[in-house]
């Protein structure tokens, strides 16, 4: 008899959703974690991301008022009064987490699990170390910053420590290219500090279309934010000023603060998953097949530690689908197709479906461009100097739209709804048919010729 049906290793997103769900099954269900409950996402990820974006926005609301004929005022930013409010509402999460669990029979274990055997869990925690054992065990331990092994690595921080920084740093360079290093770019601009933002590619937002990532581009250099592509950092030396960073062009940059967003890796250390035989990749992500079975038949892993797709509503799903699966007999298989996603850069992004390289590669001359570039109304009183950018690409043989792409304010509340009608395979003529919101930005998307 074991102690648990289902035993879970991380209470990021996907853990917590996998062990509600299976406790709601009927099943007997244990959970540990050696930080916080919430994961990534709630503690040191997206929610605490967008509130520093809100927070950051506000500089230009400020200016921008100015031409509604709000009169000027005095604004002071207290980064510290920040941090503060930041982690209250962290902390009301993760007790409103913690407390969802409880209330479905799911029992907390606030303790670092290892697997000894495929049934076998050592909990180690100040109150020293003990055994349990399960008959199904999740691995749910989520992703962790990557940084490069170069000298003087040992002062560069990542977007967890950026969560909690003593002081606003007066001059930073960000390190990376991809969503989580344009965010915070927007987010420390927005604060006044002077941002560089170093990438070693060619374009920033690799994998985006590519329409998008130089217009993010192009409008983050109007911002003065200053944006380096085939540029990387060979050597960090520490100064009585701050931080140099020799650069790999031969110059050298002199900065408060390094911050690096240069990917994740799956956080699998300390979990002794290749001594009794799960198999992984080579980057350390673990091996699932279609249920999330990993090549131990009883053992189990869903969301970023499987290196599949990195977003927190996935997680949440590939843990339902797997209680439900496992715990409910009704067998259940996620779909990747057309999973929508939002960059909180400044301006935002909303993007679901294929790029025009994608379609272009998969469909050759089969496709067909529906591109508007405008200013948003909210800006012609203002003057900021702003342009949005939308996108749709359309099957030409099917009509249907295959691929829809914005950059402007409230791109990540427009691009859920546009999500929605590609899922169910929405033509360019039914876009065609529906009637605008006007006046508003999302009605580009059925007005585009």
């Amino acid at each position: 008899m074991f102690d648990y049906d289902f035993f879970v290793i991380g209470a990021g997103s996907g853990g917590v959703r996998a062990s509600r769900m299976a406790a709601t099954y009927g099943a007997r269900v244990g959970l540990c974690e050696d930080y916080r409950v919430g994961g990534t996402c709630v503690i040191r990820g997206c929610v605490p991301k967008k509130l520093f974006v809100y927070a950051s926005e506000y500089s230009a609301h400020f200016k921008d008022s100015r031409g509604f004929g709000w009169s000027s005022l005095d604004h002071h930013f207290d980064w510290p009064a920040l941090i503060a409010a930041k982690d209250k509402e962290i902390d009301r999460l993760n007790g409103i987490y913690i407390q969802n669990l409880k209330n479905s029979g799911v029992e907390i274990i606030q303790a670092r699990g290892k697997l000894l055997d495929a049934h076998t869990v050592e909990l180690s925690s100040d109150q020293g170390i003990k055994k349990v054992t399960a008959d199904k065990i999740l691995i749910a331990t989520g992703a962790w910053p990557q940084m490069p092994e170069i000298p003087g690595i040992e002062h560069a921080i990542t977007s967890n420590e950026a969560f909690h920084l003593d002081n606003l740093p007066k001059n930073i360079a960000i390190v990376g290219g991809g969503y989580i290093a344009v965010e915070f770019a927007g987010i420390f601009n927005g604060m006044g500090v002077k941002t560089h933002l170093l990438y070693r590619g060619e374009q920033i937002l690799r994998g985006f279309d590519l329409d998008i990532a130089q217009k993010l581009n192009e409008e983050m250099t109007k911002k003065n934010i200053d944006v380096r592509v085939k540029t990387n950092v060979s050597k960090i030396t520490k100064s009585d000023n701050g931080l140099i960073l020799t650069l790999t062009d031969g110059s050298n940059l002199e900065v408060d603060q390094v911050m690096y967003a240069t990917g994740r890796k799956a956080n699998i250390m300390g979990l002794g998953l290749s001594e009794i035989g799960v198999k992984m990749e080579q980057n350390g992500a673990i091996i699932v097949d279609e249920h999330y079975k990993t090549s131990v038949g009883n053992i189990f892993a869903v969301g970023d530690v499987t290196g599949r797709v990195q977003l927190t509503p996935v997680a949440i799903k590939e843990g339902a689908a797997l209680a439900a699966t496992e715990f409910n007999n009704t067998p259940t298989i996620v779909d990747y197709d057309n999973i929508p996603t939002a960059v909180f850069s400044q301006p935002s992004i909303g993007t679901v479906g294929m790029t025009e390289a994608e379609a272009i590669a998969k469909f050759g001359d089969d496709i067909k461009i529906y591109r508007s570039e405008y200013k948003s109304m909210k800006f012609t009183l203002s003057g900021r100097d702003e342009r949005s950018l939308m996108k749709l690409i359309v099957q030409k043989s099917t009509d249907k739209v295959i691929g829809v792409h914005m950059i402007g304010p409230d791109s990540a509340e427009i691009i859920q709804g546009i999500a929605i009608a590609m899922k169910c395979g929405a033509t360019k003529a039914e876009f065609d048919a529906t009637v605008a919101v006007h006046p508003s930005s999302a009605e580009e998307f059925v007005l585009m010729k």
